[in-house]
């Protein structure tokens, strides 16, 4: 009988037990009033911890208490969207209390958000909404099914008689097809933008860029002979150049370079943010470039080159417009303070969203 007794008490404990071995409920990162943030992670066995962002001049080390609790307050921070990320014991981590993660393959950190007295551009605000959709379609070029993101913007009716122009749009070199609208928020940027009458609506494409191990050009290959088709089978459409625009940012923005100028018959709007062009495809195309300068921009409506004064590209991304430059081609070049990070990028975005099919 005691036997019996034991195991029903054991039993009854046994989620007790379990629920008292559980980390506790932690509230990170916490956004105060003044824009400072909290961050907090929980390890009885960690040595040392340290918080790194992009709000950050360098890596804060955090502090344990006594219920192994470890905590940092840092800032005021100015107002954006950053990445950020936990070192523990020289692992860098994701923020196990923050579901919201920066969408990449490489790099393991989570976002948070500080939000501006009045509304930023990419911040959520009471204004119509348009729908991310995800879809699949059949790569002939890497033989293979894959993802994409597509953005309908607000009032879209997949069966209306409206056609809507079409924007291309790429992301960095480790990021996923997701990264434009859970770190970019593109969404939110265009629907802000269609609902003040800054942006003409339209429809986003958001593609997976990465094709490893197959070559980069192959990524050009796909966008002009499956991932075109397939938006123009399924999506009330413009078909011509004039209602197509391509855009990209990092390798994503050498890809758009890459694709948009080998092939100005098909778009006639292409902006590259903070290009990164050490590849070969871009050296092939672009090594020995002798364009036609004039047949090139009467078919381009806008070509434009982004970049922050702090960007490890800068210097690269000053070359590749002057030698666009010396080969005639109309590019307008914009150049901005910070790095070559998402907080520029959206800037590059909403910039590039009130241009394009308004000529």
């Amino acid at each position: 009988m005691k036997y019996v007794i034991f195991a029903i008490i054991t039993f009854l404990l046994g989620p007790v037990a379990s629920m008292a071995q559980r980390p506790p409920s932690l509230s990170s990162p916490e956004v105060h009033a003044d824009n400072r943030i909290t961050f907090k992670y929980f390890s009885k066995k960690a040595q040392k911890v340290m918080v790194s962002g992009e709000f950050l001049t360098a890596p804060q080390a955090m502090i344990r208490d006594t219920s192994s609790i470890w905590s940092v307050t840092v800032g005021p921070v100015k107002p954006d969207i950053y990445p950020y990320a936990f070192t523990v014991d020289s692992v860098q981590l994701a923020d196990p209390s923050n579901t919201q993660i920066f969408t990449n393959e490489r790099f393991k950190r989570s976002i948070v958000e500080i939000p501006g007295k009045t509304p930023l551009v990419h911040s959520l605000q009471n204004v119509p909404h348009g729908k991310i959709s995800y879809r699949y379609y059949q790569s002939k070029t890497l033989g293979t099914t894959r993802q994409m993101l597509v953005y309908t913007p607000p009032g879209f009716k997949p069966n209306g008689t409206k056609k809507y122009p079409v924007l291309y749009l790429i992301h960095g070199g480790s990021d996923t097809e997701e990264t434009w609208t859970k770190v970019g928020r593109a969404n939110f940027i265009a629907d802000n933008l269609i609902s003040q009458g800054k942006a003409i609506e339209m429809i986003i494409v958001m593609p997976y860029g990465n094709v490893r191990p197959a070559p980069m050009a192959d990524f050009t290959k796909d966008v002009v002979s499956d991932i075109i088709p397939f938006v123009e089978s399924n999506y009330p459409v413009l078909t011509d150049s004039k209602h197509r625009a391509i855009a990209g940012f990092s390798v994503g923005g050498g890809q758009t370079l890459n694709i948009g100028l080998t092939n100005t018959d098909k778009f006639a709007y292409i902006c590259s943010y903070a290009p990164y062009t050490a590849t070969e495809e871009f050296q092939k195309n672009f090594s020995n470039y002798a364009p036609d300068a004039n047949k090139i921009n009467s078919q381009l409506k806008l070509f434009t080159i982004s970049v922050g004064t702090d960007d490890f590209l800068y210097e690269s991304v000053k070359k590749n417009i002057a030698m666009f430059e010396d080969k005639k081609i109309r590019v307008k070049s914009y150049i901005v303070l910070g790095g070559h990070t998402w907080m520029n990028c959206k800037q590059y975005l909403a910039t590039t969203l009130q241009e394009i099919f308004k000529n």
